[in-house]
């Protein structure tokens, strides 16, 4: 599996890096839908969710500590934020290389319409 988040972790095409470590890598999103839009990816590649295995635990968890490092860091965990992962097409993924969404930086309203 090769995809563009594959070649921003090998570093073939620039992306402005918020953190990185030896398990994930964040950077800004380049069609930003908040003020604060990161997307903070498993260093191994990992095609959806529903691929992860038991080893991947650690990597996983460090999204989450890396994602409230972030939010604090730009100033929006007080008020804050929304976390999302999608997951194959019925949810929204489009690169298949899972990652989270750190949104905030204003009000985002409801997950869904609500009907």
């Amino acid at each position: 599996m090769s995809t563009i988040f594959s070649k921003i972790i090998a570093k073939e095409i620039p992306a402005d890096i918020v953190y990185e470590d030896d398990l994930v890598l964040a950077f800004r999103d380049i069609a930003p839908q908040a003020p604060t839009h990161i997307l903070i990816i498993p260093k191994r590649e990992i095609a959806s969710a529903n691929d992860v295995r038991a080893d991947d635990e650690a990597a996983l968890g460090r999204l989450f500590t890396v994602a409230a490092k972030i939010a604090a860091e730009d100033g929006i965990a007080e008020d804050g934020y929304r976390l999302i992962v999608n997951c194959n097409a019925h949810g929204g993924q489009e690169v298949f290389h899972l990652h989270m969404h750190l949104l905030g930086g204003r009000s985002l309203g409801p997950m869904l319409a609500r009907k």
